[in-house]
């Protein structure tokens, strides 16, 4: 009885044994029927609870646009205000240009009698007066630069707008200072009629070409000859007061005619023949000439 219950008993334990391979064996076999669960590829000899693989490191890059900037919104420019209009425009002529240039000569600014012309040597003497008064220097006589002007200067008097040389008069020789004198320069070429150091009429001149040279000197009117003709080049002389040999002060319708582009033979040329006229019948025989540079 004891042996038959040993028996069942051993036989009863193999038969579980081998239910249990059995049950190992089919599950290897079903693994390569049915996917398999992510805990069976794990390595036989991993632990049963391995820690979890760290995150990998995230490293930040700086983006590659830019990010737009804000700008303030830029006002728009404010065009330069036009240039004063023009009192008396550069080019132009008359009676204003000829006051502009006279008051302008009383400031020293401009070096010539008044012509009434606009032109370049005019511009530089409004340019120096204007810089000299804080005014922009355009050249040009605006309303500002012409109120400066008439307010720094007096009104020009009849003698000044309209002077009778074309250049200002030549400071005196000494010897012109004393009695009766015909003073002629060859530097403003100019003639002053001057009577004990005082002007009394004056004109423009001419001399003779570097040939025929105006001699230089103290002399004397030795005769006068109101319709003389020259008995060497047979051309009128009228109004010719003679000082040296064949050289006399006359007036000449070439120098009237043409100017400074032509030359005489040696005389004092005069173009106005009103004034030359006048003073013909002013000079004596025996009053001096001084002819200087």
């Amino acid at each position: 009885m004891h042996r038959i219950s040993v028996a069942g008993t051993a036989l009863a334990t193999a038969v579980l044994a081998t239910l249990v391979a059995g049950c190992k064996e089919q599950g290897v076999a079903g693994a390569g029927h049915s996917r398999a669960r992510p805990e069976a590829r794990q390595s036989a000899g991993a632990p049963a609870h391995a820690a979890p693989s760290p995150r990998p490191h995230r490293t930040w890059h700086k983006p590659s646009y830019k990010p737009r900037r804000t700008h303030r919104p830029v006002p728009p420019r404010r065009a330069a205000p036009p240039a004063p209009a023009a009192v008396i425009a550069f080019g132009t002529s008359g009676e204003r240009v000829r006051e502009l240039q006279a008051r302008l000569r009383r400031l020293g600014l401009f070096d010539r009698n008044p012509t009434g012309y606009f032109g370049t040597v005019t511009r530089s003497s409004v340019q120096a007066y204007q810089r000299a008064h804080g005014l922009a220097a355009t050249g040009s006589v605006d309303s500002r630069t012409w109120n400066s002007l008439r307010t720094a200067t007096k009104r020009p008097t009849r003698d000044e707008l309209y002077p009778p040389t074309a250049n200002p008069l030549a400071k005196p020789d000494p010897r012109c200072m004393t009695g009766r004198v015909l003073c002629i320069s060859k530097t403003s070429r100019t003639l002053a009629w001057m009577i004990n150091g005082k002007v009394v009429s004056a004109m423009d001149v001419r001399f003779g070409s570097q040939y025929t040279p105006t001699r230089e000197g103290l002399f004397q009117v030795d005769f006068k000859s109101r319709d003389h003709v020259s008995t060497i080049y047979h051309t009128p002389m009228p109004y010719a007061m003679f000082f040296s040999g064949g050289q006399a002060v006359h007036y000449s319708a070439d120098f009237a005619a043409r100017g400074y582009s032509g030359a005489s033979h040696g005389c004092v040329n005069v173009r106005d023949k009103g004034r030359i006229a006048a003073l013909f019948d002013q000079v004596r025989t025996g009053d001096k000439v001084v002819v200087y540079k």
